[in-house]
């Protein structure tokens, strides 16, 4: 390994990530055979093979695995060296590497915009997945920082709570519903109704508070988004629980259900691998969250009340 350079080890980091040597190359802009040549000489300094090739898919051998491994803490270990320089230097610059729950894009690029105003130095990776897209990610240590409404409990962890997550009971404007006042909960038995795919946090949630009510909802459609949900709300094919995040963009056509037991109080989450040391940069974010949250509460919950009057 002594005769390993840090390109080679970049461009091999790249083509184990991508499972390709063409997508490692169109990342890093090189040619493929510039990518074959750096592996090549990598294997050789390793003394293994690195990749097996079944078919027209590339797999990492044992040596593969455990080199990428390495790479990934080198790199690791490289960037917090950068930005603790930077830091040194009274710049904070750098990359944040988040990876968000489905419903948290309606509120947290808002809070992203102001954040890279203050640092016009610091990249942003932003990923977007469902419940269990984020465990995997969180399984393999691919991001900074996690935002979710649901704490894992198989994998250890440090969390903070940051913003409310309430999940509400929406219904097209027009709902017959919609000028009632503490609707019992058993009413929701006689709607049509419109759930989040098996695997949703969401779901979880409300499905745990049926049962406890012994209710059984009429399964109309399951849909994957929740900007789906929200259209096929607005025509007319049932009503849905979501967060009520979910309405920070557009909620003319809709309204939110005064229906008992709700709305079902949740949290918002920033989670960390528990013993991963954050970097300036994520660490920087996690303080800045915790204020500009407070804030977005504050002028949610007006535009909240502005909205329940309208429809009231």
């Amino acid at each position: 390994m002594n005769q390993a350079t840090l390109h080679q080890l970049k461009v091999f980091e790249a083509a184990a990530r991508h499972g390709s040597f063409t997508r490692a190359a169109e990342e890093l802009f090189l040619t493929q055979p510039t990518v074959s040549m750096q592996i090549k000489q990598l294997t050789k300094s390793v003394g293994l093979p690195l990749f097996e090739q079944v078919g027209k898919r590339l797999y990492l051998t044992e040596a593969g695995r455990e080199l990428f491994t390495t790479c990934r803490q080198i790199f690791d270990t490289i960037a917090q060296f950068e930005m603790k320089v930077a830091d040194l230097k009274g710049l904070k610059q750098g990359q944040l590497r988040l990876a968000v729950i489905t419903t948290a894009k309606y509120f947290i690029p808002r809070l992203l915009g102001p954040f890279c105003q203050l640092y016009p130095g610091i990249d942003i990776s932003l990923h977007v997945t469902n419940h269990e897209g984020i465990l995997e990610r969180m399984s393999s240590n691919m991001d900074d920082l996690y935002i979710m409404s649901q704490v894992p409990e198989h994998l250890d962890v440090n969390y903070q709570p940051f913003l409310e997550n309430p999940l509400v009971v929406i219904a097209p404007a027009n709902h017959p519903l919609a000028m009632e006042k503490n609707i019992p909960i058993q009413r929701l038995a006689d709607e049509p109704f419109i759930m989040r795919e098996p695997g949703s946090g969401t779901r979880r949630a409300v499905q745990k508070l049926l049962d406890e009510h012994g209710i059984v909802v009429k399964v109309k459609l399951e849909l994957g988004s929740n900007e789906a949900i929200k259209q096929a709300i607005a025509g007319g094919l049932g009503i849905s629980i979501l967060s009520r995040h979910t309405l920070v963009t557009d909620g003319k056509d809709l309204t939110i259900l005064d229906v008992e037991h709700f709305p079902i109080q949740r949290d918002w989450y920033m989670v960390y691998l528990a013993g991963k040391q954050l970097s300036i940069v994520a660490r920087t974010y996690f303080e800045y969250l915790l204020e500009a949250a407070k804030e977005f509460a504050e002028k949610t919950a007006k535009s909240n009340f502005f909205h329940a009057e309208k429809n009231h």
